[in-house]
């Protein structure tokens, strides 16, 4: 197998196989991969814009039941500051979101053991009623999961009444990496591939888009975060429901997971993983760099390898934060970062429509 085999299949508009994506990422040539990339990124997006959403991470509650390895944010129902957030905090993080130019919210937390389907879709209600403009991207695989099993109702009911309470799309957190030797290691106590994709083809069948992430770095290989690719461009094919790709690299300080896996992945791993993603999901539209675990500069680098959507200006995010990675960057230095890697800033709303091109 050569890389000017698969460079030829690429410009003609085929499928790269496992193998060969594998390969890509092996490749020492990080150049003509990007440049790969890159050409696959204009095709699909030749309108030389690139997006991002201006929405605020609110996590409800960081007591969780699931103690995933990798996770420096959760805590006990006994800890001193583990917490649930009041309608009273909820609001006023949603207001000022709204007055900073916010269409979104990103609804995550943990796997509580006794919030069972009345909280959240009491929850949602409340939010559409104070809110009816914001869009709710909420409740990642594994949190709709353990919801169902506490409510004890299906999957297609719990996704149903979120719905129905004003859910507007789900996020593709808790992915990690979709390969259950690996999900074992990391997160034994979390859903398994079978049932993280069950709840998004569930979620595209019942008219909810999602996205879909990968968290490499820690204890895969190159064939399983491959496989990976694999298991997203299989159901993507059968739903067509995934609106965006989000891969980014696991951050190892003050987790447990820390300890085994000490080093983080290097920038130019990032920029291989995302440029073969953009390459191997062809059915995928949108991929989007992580400037919340690179920064802004290595997101800017992103842009020439694939990427087309800066992903959020994320008013606020704790979990990654709690990792110790807390890069921040403001609105005037996204559209700068993006002006100068030659394309137009657009913001865009969670689904992806524009809204204002800088």
């Amino acid at each position: 197998m050569s890389l000017n085999t698969i460079i030829e299949k690429v410009y003609k508009g085929e499928r790269i196989t496992e193998d060969e994506a594998v390969h890509l990422i092996k490749s020492e040539d990080l150049l003509s991969l990007g440049f790969l990339a890159n050409f696959v990124r204009n095709r699909i997006h030749p309108e030389k814009k690139v997006t991002f959403v201006i929405d605020r991470n609110i996590n409800y509650t960081n007591i969780c039941i699931c103690k995933c390895r990798f996770c420096a944010f959760y805590r006990n129902k006994e800890d001193k500051d583990a917490y649930v957030i009041s309608k009273e905090t909820l609001r006023e993080k949603i207001r000022e979101t709204v007055e900073l130019g916010g269409t979104a919210i990103l609804l995550q937390g943990g796997l509580h053991p006794d919030l069972k389907i009345e909280f959240y879709e009491e929850m949602l209600r409340f939010i559409k009623k104070e809110f009816p403009e914001i869009h709710v991207h909420g409740f990642s695989a594994p949190e709709i999961l353990h919801i169902a099993k506490v409510s004890n109702i299906s999957i297609e009911d719990v996704i149903e009444r979120l719905k129905k309470a004003g859910l507007g799309s789900i996020p593709g957190g808790g992915a990690e990496i979709l390969v259950d030797k690996v999900r074992n290691r990391i997160a034994p106590n979390k859903a398994k591939t079978d049932e993280w994709l069950k709840v998004h083809e569930t979620a595209h069948k019942k008219g909810l888009r999602t996205t879909a992430t990968m968290m490499f770095g820690s204890v895969d290989t190159d064939e399983d975060i491959v496989n990976h690719l694999k298991v997203i461009r299989n159901l993507q094919d059968k739903t067509g429901g995934f609106t965006a790709f989000i891969p980014w690299s696991y951050q190892p300080d003050h987790t447990e997971l820390g300890q085994e896996v000490k080093e983080k992945a290097s920038g130019i791993k990032y920029l291989k993983v995302l440029a073969v993603s953009r390459i191997y999901l062809d059915n995928i539209k949108n991929i989007q760099a992580s400037w919340v675990t690179q920064g802004g500069k290595m997101a800017q680098v992103a842009l020439k390898f694939g990427a087309n959507d800066f992903g959020s200006l994320m008013i606020e995010e704790n979990v990654v934060a709690a990792a110790g990675v807390k890069y921040r960057i403001p609105l005037s230095e996204i559209i700068r970062l993006i002006k100068d890697a030659g394309f137009t800033p657009v913001q865009r709303t969670t689904l992806y429509q524009p809204i204002k091109r800088y």
